[in-house]
């Protein structure tokens, strides 16, 4: 008649698991090295799931816009690419005695 009482700590719902504390550690990363040195590790930590999942996204937006305008910019500066451009000066005004 023994009974083998089973413990509620034998289960695997108390904690994280370790899928969840990589995306988390994942996105405080980023948020920390990311963010332009607007936050602090204990302060994403304890941020709410949906704030840090705007913050992220914003970041990602504002990423990839500026993409968008470095490949503009490059597509535009390309086709003047074989000539060199000189400087405006002078020569009779580079000193003046």
């Amino acid at each position: 008649m023994s009974q083998r009482l089973t413990s509620l700590l034998v289960f695997s719902f108390f904690g994280l698991t370790p899928q969840y504390r990589v995306n988390l550690f994942s996105q405080v990363h980023d948020l920390v090295f990311h963010g332009g040195g607007g936050f602090q590790y204990t302060e994403v930590y304890n941020m709410p799931i949906w704030l840090r999942t705007f913050h992220i996204n914003k970041i990602s937006e504002y990423n990839q816009e500026q993409n968008e305008q470095m490949e503009k910019a490059k597509k535009g500066s390309s086709s003047n690419t074989s000539q060199v451009q000189r400087p405006n000066v002078s020569p009779g005004n580079t000193y003046n005695f």
